[in-house]
């Protein structure tokens, strides 16, 4: 199974971003974590749909964009158009998640879903068969750089479990604190797609650091 690296954008030098999109991508990176926030879902707020838009035409990664915004069926084909590739909403953000999942898919993206760390993985079940990933937060959502919550470990460990005895082929995404120490714990546990902010677009050498998730990936790969 292929283990995905999928960098936050948070995090990112913003008086250089084409120069450090270029050194991820370069570097093998598939995948550009877009943190969307709105103030109301989460306590910040980030960037939206023209800076999406924008970015669109200076890379080729796969756009993984997350959603921290109240009412997400209102922006979904707005975020297609912008160039989302990856559309991720949160369960605790609508009142339809099923609603939300057939819209995304209508657009051609891909349909994924989060859950709050304080969410019981359990309340993803209705919805596992028809999601192509699932977020597990290991931080509350809406900053960078905050600490990795070893207890939010169980869920991965829970819906790959899930995965294997159901026949799914959800991804497993993992995101917050995310660095080497904390790397193979997310991998052990199941996880596939690692966001990683600070542990990338925050080290002086973007490429070097994106180099080296990919040698812990390759322990793992195959």
């Amino acid at each position: 199974m292929a283990i995905l690296l999928s960098p936050s954008m948070l995090a990112i030098d913003f008086a250089n971003i084409g120069e450090n999109l270029k050194k991820a991508e370069d570097a093998g990176t598939p995948y550009l974590h877009l943190d969307v926030m709105d103030g109301v879902f989460v306590p910040n707020i980030s960037f939206g749909i023209p800076v999406i838009a924008g970015l669109r035409k200076s890379t080729q990664m796969i756009f993984d964009v997350h959603l921290m915004i109240v009412e997400p069926e209102k922006y979904v084909e707005a975020f297609r158009k912008a160039g989302a590739d990856i559309i991720n909403f949160h369960l605790e953000a609508t009142e339809d998640p099923a609603a939300v999942i057939g819209q995304i898919k209508a657009t051609g993206a891909k349909a994924a879903i989060t859950i709050k760390p304080k969410t019981p993985v359990e309340d993803l079940l209705p919805y596992l068969s028809e999601v192509d990933m699932v977020l597990v937060m290991t931080v509350e959502p809406g900053f960078g750089g905050q600490s990795f919550m070893e207890d939010q470990v169980e869920k991965i460990r829970t819906l790959s479990k899930w995965k294997k005895e159901q026949g799914y082929t959800y991804d497993i995404e993992v995101d917050g604190g995310v660095n080497l120490k904390t790397l193979r714990t997310v991998l052990d546990a199941g996880a596939n797609v690692i966001v990683a902010g600070s542990a990338v677009f925050g080290k002086e050498d973007v490429a070097g650091a994106v180099r080296d998730f990919m040698e812990v990936f390759k322990e793992y790969e195959g």
